[in-house]
């Protein structure tokens, strides 16, 4: 394979936590507390490019929060790094919100990190207004807003999909996990996918968790169909996902032609890679 660029990778490290009323554990190993071990690993792995987002999983937003400036720092060292800032659609995460979109023209801010995991919902009216501010810089500043799925709750295809069909006509929208189960999977490849890149929706998609079936079968549909060729990143989740293997996967469904090409590095220039005129 050659160098990729990866989509979706986290910097920094978080403190062990009592997950599902265990003892304090910290799963993700592999985390990186430096923008120096993360360069090594880019090496290593022969990753080209990649989007650097905070890293996050125990429920304390502002954890995740302390990162955004680790990741700017970190795409201010290096071009090959592009940075995502982590927000949140929680009123009570108002004000450090907004701190963190006051980074959102800084060079190498690529993306906005939005996830459900650590609470609000798309369809809550709570939530809106943040959601608003939150599309709204995304749209000023030409950002990707970069959003968790993953069955069931929060995050599950229909209620992310809400936020497809509010802000996606004029703000890139990345699904990241492509639903990140089966029933989502099922969705989205079985139409919705198609119906909203039809649709002229600016929705985008990884394939980082995505189970068995769901990487030869979205192939064959895009060739089916089509469309979506330019719709789909590499990303690795490091280090939740493996970056590894993540590799083997959609490499094997996605071949070594076109949409290869375009999967593993070209649709992350048109996405992540420098803003024109930068």
């Amino acid at each position: 394979m050659r160098w990729t660029n990866d989509a979706h990778r986290h910097l920094g490290v978080l403190p062990a936590y009592p997950f599902y009323d265990g003892p304090p554990v910290a799963p993700a190993i592999g985390s990186r507390a430096t923008i120096g071990e993360l360069l090594s690993d880019l090496d290593r792995e022969g990753t080209e490019r990649a989007l650097v987002i905070p890293n996050y999983g125990v429920p304390d937003p502002a954890i995740a929060f302390s990162f955004n400036e680790l990741c700017v720092e970190a795409a201010a060292k290096d071009d090959r790094i592009s940075a995502a800032l982590w927000v949140s659609p929680r009123a009570e995460d108002a004000d450090r919100t907004e701190a963190a979109l006051k980074l959102a023209g800084e060079d190498g801010v690529r993306a906005l990190k939005l996830s459900f995991l650590l609470g609000g919902r798309a369809s809550d009216p709570a939530c809106e207004p943040q959601l608003d501010r939150i599309f709204a810089t995304a749209r000023e500043h030409d950002l990707v807003v970069h959003v968790h799925t993953s069955p069931g709750a929060a995050s599950d295809i229909d209620e992310v999909g809400k936020l497809v069909d509010t802000y996606a006509d004029d703000v890139k929208l990345h699904l990241v996990h492509f639903g990140g189960g089966m029933s989502g999977h099922i969705k989205l490849v079985g139409g919705r996918f198609f119906d909203w890149i039809a649709a002229g929706k600016q929705v985008y998609t990884d394939l980082s968790w995505a189970i068995g079936f769901t990487p030869r079968w979205l192939v064959d549909e895009i060739s089916r169909r089509g469309i979506g060729h330019d719709r789909v990143l590499f990303a690795s989740d490091q280090p939740w996902g493996d970056h590894e293997g993540e590799l083997a996967k959609l490499a094997a469904a996605a071949g070594d032609g076109e949409l290869a090409d375009l999967v593993f590095r070209g649709t992350f220039d048109v996405l992540y890679g420098p803003k024109k005129g930068k």
